[in-house]
């Protein structure tokens, strides 16, 4: 459910993310999971975000997403990029980068 046209907020649509973190040097000196950024909760996070959302523009779905990581006290950076594919006529997909600081 994301897009401008009313045909586009009616279905759910599949949107990629690609998701690069700067994490604190902490996070990186052991190998345990407790240690650094779960994947696996981030990304379920970011989907519960977006989902709840109802985004219009893949630029607010990045936006959003990027806020999600950044609550992570691991995480000093992050750079989203989401993908749709078939939104524009004649396009394989549209995507926009973001990249945001604490």
């Amino acid at each position: 459910m994301i897009g401008e046209r009313p045909e586009e907020r009616d279905v759910l649509q599949t949107l990629s993310l690609d998701v690069a973190l700067d994490i604190s040097e902490e996070s990186s000196l052991s190998d345990e999971l407790d240690d650094t950024v779960d994947y696996a909760v981030l990304s379920e996070k970011v989907s519960e975000k977006l989902i709840d959302a109802k985004c219009k523009m893949i630029e607010h779905a990045a936006y959003l997403a990027a806020g999600v990581c950044l609550e992570d006290a691991k995480v000093r950076s992050v750079r989203v990029k989401v993908t749709k594919s078939g939104a524009v006529k004649n396009l394989r997909s549209a995507s926009v980068t973001i990249e945001r600081h604490k």
